[in-house]
């Protein structure tokens, strides 16, 4: 019994350490900050546990006491299902982002990390009776723990987090845990059997909640690839009613009127319409993320000739899309859920135009996306006179500029023209805002007769001063240059991604 508990413990960990993500997701973003803090913390957790651990069992090698460990590490987990939100709201403003990352970790995880973390050692020492098999006993446990985590591990990101959502794992992984100490410790039944019965009424409780939340208009839905909130908002200024999508923090990815589904109601997506000026005659595009599909609903139904490609990594994304955004079948529109740089590099009939929106937020670029090698296989896949449209989030001038000059500096290095729109304000070059980079091979030199058109051409920003290497396979520091300067919370401007 004290092997299963050791396994179930090991399970345990991991599944609150990817769950984790999740919970940090639309608070603090998935970027690598994050993920540092999320291992760091724990595994610094985990060190402090087992020398705590250790201690213990060598003043009270008790199997009631390990059983009151794991049963604490219960309780541990489901505070973090208890507290999260909360905690999550009051630390967000409080500072920069790596310490706010940092502090949020500390407060939610730590607790159950190092509690589980006492557990290897002090299973240890009460199996531990002839000291000639300790290497033996010691390894033996140890493994147990290890194929726990591995188990844990696999099951939370292939099975749990894409079918449970997020608060229920962690209801679900105190119950377990509250089992695991039942096996430590046959005695206290009636406390521990309490404890599941309270778990398992919170996971019935919060279920509840969530209902009551979707018949409200909100829902909250993990994805394989997302943490997702969908909720009902008024556009500010006109008060029109509005379904939007979030998958990261201070910020839309995408948004839908409800009296008006195919209308573009994020401005940033107005700005895709500078394919009219770009490429007219356009007959294929390619959309790499699909988000809510704002702006393949908008060109299927104003652009009768065009066929579209929308490659979306995450099927839960497009999922919601179809749920909730207005989404259907159309024979003019293919769907490919895939990453967007493979999908690159089996293009075989190449686009007329290529939208990039694949940035969830401007702490969670895939740096991957906007390297010199991912601008070529999008150069492989633009026809001679096509146009690529970027959207990004940055400022165009001083510090948090730098993301900004060095993408485009990226795309200089492979495309000859490029242009460059402020969405908000162009003549606010330090405010933090969407921008829509356009790049091409050739150049429009026609004025537009369109006055929405000449209205978005007029946001067009002058050319950077200076030279800005490119972002590379092997170097494409895109977390640092956003967070260097951009201050925690990012400053108020269009924050759209």
């Amino acid at each position: 019994m004290l092997h299963c508990c050791i396994f179930l413990c090991g399970a345990a960990l991991m599944i609150i350490e990817l769950t984790g993500s999740r919970i940090l997701a639309p608070f603090l973003g998935t970027s690598l900050v994050v993920w540092t803090s999320l291992i760091g913390i724990i595994l610094a957790s985990l060190s402090l546990g087992a020398w705590w651990g250790g201690l213990l069992a060598d003043r009270r090698p008790q199997p009631s006491l390990l059983g009151r460990i794991v049963l604490l590490a219960a309780w541990a987990t489901a505070a973090i299902g208890l507290s999260k939100t909360w905690i999550l709201e009051a630390l967000q403003n409080t500072g920069g982002l790596h310490a706010v990352a940092i502090v949020a970790t500390v407060v939610l995880f730590a607790p159950a990390a190092v509690l589980l973390g006492m557990v290897p050692p002090f299973a240890v020492r009460i199996c531990l009776h002839d000291r000639e098999q300790g290497g033996r006993i010691a390894g033996g446990l140890y493994a147990v723990s290890t194929i726990g985590s591995i188990v844990g591990t696999f099951l939370a990101g292939f099975v749990l987090i894409a079918w449970v959502g997020s608060t229920a794992i962690l209801f679900i992984t105190a119950a377990v845990l509250a089992l695991a100490s039942w096996m430590a410790d046959p005695e206290g039944k009636s406390l521990k059997a309490a404890s599941i019965a309270l778990f398992l009424l919170a996971l019935y409780f919060f279920r509840q909640q969530d209902l009551w939340l979707a018949r409200q208009g909100f829902f909250d839905r993990d994805t394989p690839y997302n943490r997702v909130l969908v909720y009902t908002s008024r556009e500010e200024g006109s008060g029109r009613l509005t379904r939007e999508m979030v998958t990261g923090p201070q910020g839309r990815q995408s948004a839908m009127y409800l009296d008006d589904p195919v209308a573009l109601a994020l401005p940033y997506t107005r700005f895709y319409r500078l394919l009219e000026y770009y490429r007219p005659d356009a007959r294929r595009m390619l959309v790499l993320g699909g988000g809510g599909y704002s702006f393949p609903k908008y060109a299927l139904a104003h652009y009768p000739d065009l066929r579209i490609d929308v490659v979306e990594l995450d099927p839960g994304i497009t999922a919601l899309a179809r749920s909730h955004f207005g989404l259907t079948e159309h024979p003019r529109l293919r769907i490919v859920e895939e990453d967007a740089r493979t999908f690159l590099r089996k293009v075989e009939q190449p686009y007329d135009v290529i939208l990039c929106d694949v940035f969830n937020s401007h702490y969670s670029i895939p740096f991957h996306l906007v390297t010199i090698e991912a601008v070529r296989l999008l150069g492989a896949a633009l026809r001679p006179d096509g146009v690529i449209l970027v959207n990004l989030l940055a400022a165009p001038e001083g510090g948090s500029s730098r993301f900004y000059k060095t993408l485009r500096g990226t795309f200089a290095a492979e495309f000859p023209a490029i242009h460059a729109y402020a969405v908000a304000d162009p003549a606010a070059p330090r405010l933090w805002q969407n921008i829509i980079l356009a790049a091409g091979r050739t150049a429009p030199t026609h004025a537009s007769d369109d006055p929405i058109l000449r209205d978005l051409l007029e946001h067009r920003l002058p050319a950077p001063d200076g030279t800005w290497p490119p972002f590379t396979d092997e170097y494409a520091p895109v977390d640092r240059l956003l967070g260097e300067f951009l201050p925690w919370p990012a400053p108020k401007g269009q924050r759209d991604s």
